[in-house]
């Protein structure tokens, strides 16, 4: 599933439909009915004008009418023929489509319920970077690729301006709503409590999370750890990032990748 990242992304407006068929069809129909209405008043006024050639043009008119009348019900079966992509020849009943022969299917000798074939295990695609040489954006992207790796769904990079302390969003899962703030800080530069105090104040209210968790490429002060076991911040040292990202360390809502005992 690929990961969304959603930096100041505006949603495009959707375009606007057409003038519909049936509205059209009325608007041709009206027209056509028009149309007609004025012919018709117009030759009632020429045949008060000329009755005796109006009498004779009607007796021309009766024959063409009642062969015309003849001819429809032949051409709607022409039509439906046609439709069909089978025009019989005049005279001739159109011969009765064989039955479709039955699909049997085919299962593979190594399906497990008789419909699926076993797959082979996925090839790994995840590559350790170095998380101390990216950059805030691609550190943000790092950690969203670990969540996705490790089972999280709805994995989504929402970093930057405006974003009220939360990187990254995903559902673990265990169906909790994971909200992670991402630290790309070097070795002397600690994460503080009052970065802790920020996250806290909008990682329950704003973002509604259920597991609230700060990743650093560093360390976190005494104070700042001790803020965050009383509010229930999970906080992910420099450390403890690189072993869930070898899979010998937990990710922050499950156990460890890899048996190590």
């Amino acid at each position: 599933m690929p990961i969304r990242i959603t930096r100041g992304v505006t949603p495009r407006p959707r375009a606007t439909g057409a003038l519909r068929s049936p509205l059209l069809t009325l608007a041709l129909a009206g027209a056509l009915i028009g149309a007609a209405i004025l012919l018709f008043v117009r030759f009632a006024h020429w045949a008060g004008a000329h009755p005796v050639i109006a009498v004779l043009l009607a007796l021309l008119a009766l024959p063409v009418l009642y062969v015309l009348f003849r001819a429809m019900p032949r051409a709607r079966e022409l039509r439906r023929a046609a439709r069909a992509g089978m025009v019989p020849p005049a005279g001739e009943e159109p011969a009765p489509e064989p039955a479709p022969a039955p699909q049997v299917l085919h299962i593979p000798a190594d399906a497990h319920d008789g419909l699926t074939a076993v797959l082979p295990p996925p090839a790994p695609a995840f590559t350790l970077p170095d998380f101390t040489a990216l950059d805030p954006d691609g550190f943000e992207a790092a950690v969203a690729a670990l969540c996705e790796r490790d089972g999280c769904q709805e994995v989504e990079v929402v970093g930057g301006a405006g974003d009220l302390g939360a990187d990254v969003l995903a559902t673990a899962p265990d169906g909790r709503r994971v909200v992670v703030q991402c630290k790309q800080y070097g070795p002397d530069h600690k994460v503080g409590s009052q970065d802790l105090q920020r996250f806290g104040g909008t990682c329950w209210t704003v973002h509604g999370a259920q597991l609230a968790t700060v990743v650093t490429t560093s360390e976190f002060t005494a104070p700042a750890l001790e803020y965050a076991e009383a509010c229930g911040i999970r906080c992910v040292d420099g450390t403890a990032l690189a072993a869930w990202a070898e899979g010998s360390g937990a990710a922050p809502w499950g156990p460890a990748m890899l048996d190590t005992a």
